[in-house]
């Protein structure tokens, strides 16, 4: 049985941050249960995390997959610190795969029909991932699912009449275009902080 508890913890100290793995695996074996040895880590990350490498003379800090984005801190154009949240390649690329299975199975339905199924997937994925700093994977996870309607409605017929004028109306049409949807993506976590009530 496996359970998909996933979390992530920060400390300000790697002594504590070692001590806690340890207590951790302490209190699961009391209930016959581990933590996963290969996407368990303790990693450096945050502030002081670019410094610290650099001055021991180690590489860019490292980064963390979880729910779904890559994790990366860095510094916008104006050299303010923020934390930049990804799309993980691997669940872009098989949600592609998937879209493309599908309409491969709609290629003979009614532009309409088809034109929802893709607007109730995009829609989906921006509701998700449709945060700051990860606009290039909305942007390509667009233009893909496009490509492949053109692709699979070109194939409809050998002898197709679809422009790439007219491609871009019927997208315009049904295709929602990428937009930032959740600007302070932050408050979508709760905090839990000790000896006080939940916050969001």
């Amino acid at each position: 049985m496996r359970y998909a508890d996933d979390m992530v913890v920060g400390f300000q100290y790697l002594a504590d941050a070692h001590r806690f793995l340890a207590e951790l695996k302490q209190r699961l074996e009391a209930f016959a249960l581990e933590v996963h040895p290969d996407k368990t880590r303790i990693i450096e990350f945050g502030r002081f995390a670019h410094e610290n490498r650099r001055a021991r003379g180690q590489g860019k800090p490292e980064t963390f997959a979880f729910l779904g984005f890559t994790h990366i801190f860095g510094r916008t154009r104006q050299g303010r610190r923020l934390i930049r949240r990804h799309t993980v390649r691997e669940r872009l690329n098989a949600k592609l795969r998937q879209v493309k299975a599908t309409l491969r199975g709609m290629m003979h339905l009614p532009i309409p029909e088809q034109g929802r199924y893709l607007r109730l997937v995009l829609n989906g994925f921006y509701n998700y991932y449709a945060v700051p700093t990860n606009f290039r994977a909305l942007n390509s996870f667009y233009w893909h699912i496009m490509r492949y309607w053109q692709h699979c409605l070109r194939r409809r017929s050998q002898r197709h009449r679809l422009t790439c004028q007219r491609m871009m109306r019927i997208a315009a049409r049904w295709l929602p275009g990428p937009k930032l949807r959740h600007p302070c993506p932050d408050w979508r976590f709760d905090v839990m902080t000790r000896g006080r009530s939940p916050v969001r």
